[in-house]
């Protein structure tokens, strides 16, 4: 095989070259060129330089992937006959997708590479925008931008924006976050004689302006933190700024476990705003959810436990770990092989616990603790072996009860009422139904119905004193009818 020779043609004009680079250029027996649509380009064929170029490889396909692919393997069949010189805009090394693949080839041993230098875009770019690179910046794909690589904070430099469509792109992952009118610039051709700078509004990016292989957009930093609400950092930001020593008294007197019922209460308000199927409430509780977790994870930070990477940590490993099928080589044929392999995964992992009860607590809610007790034991065979052994036992325990409220202490009474429950959640485990769930319904239940009863009240002599229980009943019935309707 014969070396491929990868020169850069740098962001502008032929004088910005190298006498090197030009001397190497003059002397190359075969040059071939990304795409023709640089300035150099011309030039050189001008001063009788010969060069073929790859573009008749962008109008075969639709997605670039492809174009860098085949433009790879045909050099590499080129390299297999005589010594090429392949010519890329600006760096060799900068955001220069063929020459990524080229390198993998040559670690594969498909090639051999010598990358000769050349002038990159950024330098024009920064002097363009006069931009410091130390502040922080960022340098993107255009053709394969992300909504979660972008960081808010810092000067953002997109390149690869050929034309209208990736412009089109471009701006709609940009809206993910940024304000529809928040002001970009599109620089062409930085550097050179037909430099120009446009800054438009972020919807008009598409349209505003001609794009083309000279194009790059820049996206300042955003200054205000208010402008930044969509990006996760700001609101950890909020959060720590909240609990620091010149935040907010309530949140910093706040613990672990001080904060537990806000956390049931937000979490049963969110469940409330998916039965009612308002995503607008959905939007309002899930964030109200996240607050907690991050006071939570702020308030370990605080205290030197834990932070809240340690907690992204623990959960991503745990879906990696119990997702095979989607991030091993497991394969599974529907959902129920799915919970086969978790439950699997998650005995696996507690076979080294003391217990199989243990971490199945859940010091917020003694339904779903009973619930989940429960469970486990069944798994090991620790269980009726239908239904109606659990209907007698509610019946033995309810009679018990009934025999201590009778004759026996408040303890004895408070003892044989938790066998009830406890028995009552047995019965909702086997008829796959959620306690918790249920009581939540029927709490939402009461309060829906004792406010009409309330209602009718005022509406009528005013206070309660002023009727009997049957009247009160009345109304409650009523309130049924009314939900029946």
């Amino acid at each position: 095989m014969h070396v491929i020779t990868i020169i850069g043609l740098g962001a502008g004009s032929l004088d910005q070259l190298s006498i090197g680079v030009y001397r190497k250029l003059k002397d190359a027996p075969k040059i071939v060129a990304r795409t023709d649509q640089h300035p150099v380009v011309a030039e050189l064929r001008a001063e009788g330089i010969e060069m073929s170029g790859f573009d008749y490889i962008y109008e075969k396909h639709d997605a670039f992937q492809d174009v860098y692919a085949e433009i790879v393997d045909e050099l590499v069949k080129m390299s297999q006959k005589k010594p090429i010189t392949y010519v890329v805009p600006g760096h060799p090394l900068v955001a220069e997708m063929t020459v990524q693949k080229l390198i993998e080839k040559e670690r594969e041993g498909a090639v051999k590479l010598d990358i000769v230098g050349g002038n990159s875009f950024l330098d024009p770019i920064f002097n363009a925008l006069r931009i410091d690179p130390i502040e922080g910046f960022q340098l993107l794909d255009g053709t394969d931008l992300k909504r979660d690589e972008l960081q808010m904070t810092e000067h953002i430099l997109i390149g690869q924006v050929y034309d209208a469509f990736i412009a089109s792109d471009v701006k709609l992952t940009l809206m993910e976050k940024y304000a529809y009118d928040y002001p970009v610039t599109v620089v062409t051709a930085a550097g050179s004689a037909d430099e120009k700078l446009t800054t438009v509004p972020l919807f008009e990016l598409d349209r505003a302006t001609e794009v083309n292989n000279l194009t790059t957009v820049y996206v300042p930093p955003t200054v205000d933190r208010e402008q930044r609400f969509k990006d996760w950092s700001t609101f950890r930001e909020i959060i720590a700024i909240l609990r620091s020593d010149e935040g907010c008294p309530w949140d910093r007197e706040q613990t672990h476990e001080s904060l537990k019922r806000y956390l049931i209460e937000e979490a049963h308000e969110l469940l409330e705003a998916i039965d009612d199927e308002d995503d607008e409430g959905i939007i309002e509780e899930l964030g109200d959810v996240l607050l907690q977790v991050f006071l939570h994870a702020q308030i370990g930070e605080d205290n030197g436990y834990f932070t809240m990477e340690d907690v992204l940590e623990s959960v991503s490993d745990k879906m990696v770990r119990r997702h095979p099928h989607v991030f091993g080589d497991q394969s599974v044929e529907n959902a129920n092989e799915v919970l086969q392999n978790w439950q699997a995964i998650k005995q696996s992992e507690k076979q080294q616990l003391a217990s199989l009860l243990k971490g199945q607590e859940r010091h917020t809610s003694s339904l779903l603790t009973s619930f989940n007790f429960q469970k486990e034991a069944a798994k090991v065979g620790f269980d009726w072996p239908s239904i109606e052994g659990a209907f007698e036992k509610l019946q033995e325990e309810w009679k018990e009860f009934q025999e201590e409220v009778e004759s026996g202490s408040k303890e004895a009474q408070l003892n044989e009422l938790g066998d009830v429950l406890f028995t009552i959640v047995n019965v909702a485990r086997f008829l796959k139904l959620s306690p918790e769930e249920a009581m939540i319904h029927a709490n939402q239940k009461f309060k829906r119905r004792f406010g009409f009863v309330e209602r009718s009240v005022k509406e009528g002599r005013g206070s309660f004193q002023d009727y009997t229980l049957d009247e009160l009943e009345a109304f409650w019935q009523q309130a049924k009818g009314r939900e029946r309707e």
